[in-house]
């Protein structure tokens, strides 16, 4: 199938490994994830969804395959640390400049940002500004999925 690209638009909040939680669990309770209904082992029988985020990932082919969603990703870096699988890696004030000429992204700076998330089973979050320059939501997108 191959990575897919995804990306959500959430309220602001200062503690973005929180926003990543509460966008994580949203998803999984939407069930907006792939999920193959068909058992590898047995065309006829049907699998059912799991009804927790920890019985998802207890799924051999979800950790096979991801979920092609948010999902995919566990935690956001702290500064420093190095980008690693399933990691969403926050944008860096040296990147927005160097990418759109300021630190304080908005909306219209989404398309251009987007290359900074080039990697598979990586994400990234930006801070996005309103028209007075108040934080006012959080932007999460990258690749993931086999």
């Amino acid at each position: 199938m191959g990575a897919s690209g995804w990306e959500y638009y959430v309220p602001y909040q200062e503690d973005l490994g929180a926003a990543l939680d509460a966008l994580r669990q949203k998803v999984f309770e939407e069930q907006d994830y792939y999920w193959d209904p068909w058992d590898e082992d047995d065309a006829d029988e049907a699998r059912v969804r799991p009804s927790t985020l920890d019985q998802l990932w207890e799924d051999e082919q979800v950790q096979e395959e991801g979920t092609h969603s948010v999902l995919d990703m566990h935690k956001v870096l702290r500064s420093g640390e190095d980008p690693d699988h399933g990691t969403v890696q926050p944008v860096q004030s040296v990147e927005a400049h160097r990418m759109v000429g300021t630190d304080r992204l908005t909306r219209a700076h989404v398309q251009a940002i987007e290359p900074l998330a080039s990697r598979s089973w990586f994400g990234r979050c930006a801070v996005l500004h309103d028209a007075h320059d108040r934080p006012d939501e959080i932007y999460f997108w990258g690749f993931s999925g086999d």
